[in-house]
């Protein structure tokens, strides 16, 4: 039994609803599933402690970024955090608070859905109060990004199409509803019928797909599709893609229900997009599903249980219609209200003061239902899957959850066994006599509140941006007094871009310090030119001297040999911009190259000038690197070394200096104070040992996850991080 991740020949990552990143092979051979919760720990945990995380560096090869972590982890990790049924009842029974006040029409446990008329608030509507109509609800890039939406200049879009809608969209452009059904194939999840509806609600477009790849299961509950319905279907993705973009004219607003895995399933980019599950969103952000605010909203039930799956073409126009609603409310009070009517349990009929009138087409619906009709699934009504643990519950099987008792994330459900401890220590010394009892476990460590604190992260944040950037810079010189700095640049650029470049004058004779975007450009620099001659000048290349680079050399030892880095090699000295099929002809003498990473710049989605080349193994990686440095190096075009900066370094620029115009190193080390206290680091490093000593004990054949779910501040949030893994022999 073995886990494999799965690295896109072009890198970086994008995010995907599906699990198409990792396979589990052998999966019958699973001896247990055990996850290890770092609570209040963040990917910056894991940057700023790399070396005192010793264990789990040694133990765990696949690494993953993980979004800014939800209110209740825990229950997220379960497939809770959306379908708190206890919550959700005492939100939607409970006699709402503002039948006693007359000052307020719109109770407090409901202002939390959010219809984008408030724009601080809001997760769209960013043009500001100024639009009235569709153009407030349009997604921006920014919050396009974050929902996983696919947008030009991503990484691994290789296959992606663009609609060609660029126009400019105003208030008068035309709505689309769309909507998908998929099926499930060894590829992940891949479209099976697409249906497009304009603007008066017709269906100009309704077509069954043939997935590429071999079904293994065509989701028939959700997607109503069956191997008979898609047995004569003869249309391929590129025919309705083709399609599409002959019927969408330049300026058109795609409508839908979490629309972001529609466009994914459908493998293109659409620019200008709404979402009605953004739309419409609860507390914590919990989003409503279709089918409940159609019927609250529009009075019309669609999924019915008497038909097989659902409909795509009438969810399209269901989404489409929610959103002409909401472009026709004069404020926002008026569509809170409708909604709030639908929750409530039916109301004192003599309430003074209140003149409420609640929606005829749910007010008999039992509480109980009301509750159900809440959550929407993270991902997407199209794609639903019953919960985890309704998974567990049809396999006559309990979860294990152990933790501390201040946490109070603990999971309420029949389902699980919760044992809360006092202490770290104790957590360990349960979860060791606990988990070959379940087959299913999680296990909650946490970090003392003391080091979480919003300025604590701050300053952290920013000695890991500093010592980031003293590592990626390098002071070269002397040079005579007259020397060409354009010619320094052109010199050193070679091993990779320059952020800033500028004079020491401090010294007797001149200078420069040099600031590279990654650490390998840097090292590179000190390994090649430290020592010759440039400008008719025997320099030094050399690194800093601070408190942040004097275990520098220790640093370089473990970062070359990190699992995550094996059979990796670092490329540069492109005079231009190559792709992946470039650099595929270009070393094509290389037979075991197993992926190609191309790096791309945050902001603008460019592709950089360097990239990575992964091997089957480190010495077919060390074999290549030998032969680029000598057959190329001599005509100076590529430089190469062996890799430092993990790939999920590239995925995340929260600590990596971006700015050319940042202050010299030493500057900006004169200006840090150095208050972080030994303790958390210690705490780390225990935190290291009891994850080691509890994976020692595991059986052979488990499966390990341990994530670090991240912080989350009214002021800053820090992203998650997680390791995952097979126990083996010891």
């Amino acid at each position: 039994m073995y886990f494999q991740q799965q690295e896109p020949k072009s890198c970086i990552f994008f995010p995907t609803p599906s699990c198409s990143w990792c396979h589990l092979y052998h999966q019958r051979c699973l001896a247990g599933i055990v996850v290890l919760i770092l609570q209040d720990a963040s990917r910056l945990h894991f940057s700023s402690f790399f070396l005192q995380l010793t264990h789990l560096r040694k133990i765990f090869r696949h690494r993953f970024g993980l979004p800014c972590p939800p209110s209740n982890f825990v229950s997220a990790v379960l497939g809770l955090q959306l379908n708190p049924t206890v919550q959700i009842r005492e939100e939607a029974c409970a006699e709402p608070s503002y039948l006693s006040r007359q000052d307020s029409s719109v109770p407090s446990n409901l202002k939390a859905l959010d219809l984008s008329m408030d724009v601080q608030n809001s997760p769209v509507g960013e043009s500001g109060s100024k639009n009235r109509g569709l153009t407030r609800f349009l997604l921006s890039e920014e919050q396009m990004r974050e929902e996983g939406y696919p947008i030009l200049g991503l990484p691994n879009l290789r296959d992606f199409v663009h609609t060609g809608c660029s126009g400019k969209v105003t208030d008068l452009s035309p709505l689309f509803g769309l909507d998908c059904e998929m099926c499930l194939t060894k590829q992940g999840k891949e479209l099976t019928r697409v249906s497009l509806v304009d603007v008066g609600g017709h269906c100009v477009m309704d077509e069954l797909v043939k997935p590429h790849n071999p079904v293994l299961n065509y989701l028939t509950s959700f997607s109503g599709i069956t191997k008979e319905i898609l047995q004569p279907v003869k249309t391929r993705l590129k025919d309705v893609q083709d399609k599409l973009k002959h019927l969408l004219p330049s300026d058109a607003v795609l409508v839908g229900h979490s629309i972001n895995y529609d466009l994914q399933a459908l493998q293109m980019i659409h620019p200008n997009v709404i979402d009605t599950s953004l739309l419409f969103t609860g507390n914590c952000g919990r989003k409503f599903k279709l089918k409940f605010l159609a019927e609250a909203f529009l009075g019309k039930e669609i999924q019915r249980g008497d038909k097989l799956g659902h409909d795509s073409t009438e969810d399209a126009r269901a989404a489409l219609e929610l959103v002409q609603f909401l472009i026709l409310q004069e404020s926002r009070k008026s569509a809170e209200l409708s909604l709030s009517n639908t929750l409530v349990c039916p109301l004192k009929s003599n309430v003074s003061g209140n003149n409420m009138q609640a929606q005829p087409q749910l007010s008999c619906m039992p509480c109980d239902e009301r509750s159900e009709a809440l959550s929407e699934p993270s991902y997407g009504t199209s794609l639903t899957h019953p919960g985890f643990l309704d998974t567990l519950q049809s396999n006559g099987q309990r979860i294990l959850v152990l933790g501390r008792k201040e946490n109070k994330e603990f999971p309420s459900s029949s389902l699980s066994e919760n044992i809360m401890c006092t202490s770290n220590k104790e957590v360990l010394q349960r979860a060791k006599e606990e988990i070959p009892r379940s087959f299913i476990s999680i296990v909650q460590f946490s970090l003392n509140t003391e080091y979480v604190q919003a300025d604590l992260m701050e300053e952290m944040n920013e000695k890991m941006r500093m010592k980031m950037l003293q590592m990626s810079s390098v002071y070269v010189g002397p040079f005579r007094k007259r020397f060409c700095l354009q010619s320094v640049r052109r010199i050193f650029q070679v091993f990779g871009p320059i952020l800033s470049l500028h004079v020491v004058t401090e010294t007797h004779q001149p200078f420069v310090c040099i600031q590279y975007e990654v650490l390998e450009a840097a090292q590179l620099a000190v390994e090649t030119l430290n020592g010759t001659n440039v400008e008719g000048c025997c320099i030094k290349v050399q690194r800093p001297v601070s408190e942040f680079t004097l275990d520098w050399d220790l640093m370089l030892k473990e970062l070359e040999e990190d699992l995550v880095n094996e059979g990796i090699i670092y490329i540069s000295g492109f005079k231009k911009t190559l792709t992946e099929k470039d650099l595929q002809q270009k070393f094509s003498h290389f037979k075991d190259i197993e992926a190609v990473f191309l790096p791309q710049d945050h902001k603008t989605g460019k592709l950089k000038k360097y990239y990575f080349l992964k091997f089957s193994s480190s010495a077919s990686a060390m074999d290549a690197l030998q032969k680029i440095n000598e057959q190329e190096n001599g005509s100076g075009k590529i430089w190469g070394r062996k890799a430092l900066t993990p790939s999920y370094f590239h995925e995340d620029a929260e600590f990596v200096p971006q700015d050319p115009e940042s202050p010299p190193p030493s500057e900006l080390f004169a200006r840090g104070d150095a208050r972080l206290d030994n303790d958390i680091k210690e705490v780390m490093k225990k935190l290291d040992k009891s994850i080691y000593k509890l994976y020692k004990t595991l059986q052979r054949n488990t499966l390990c996850v341990v994530l670090l779910p991240g912080t989350k501040s009214p002021h800053r949030s820090f992203s998650g991080f997680g390791l995952i893994g097979i126990k083996e022999d010891n």
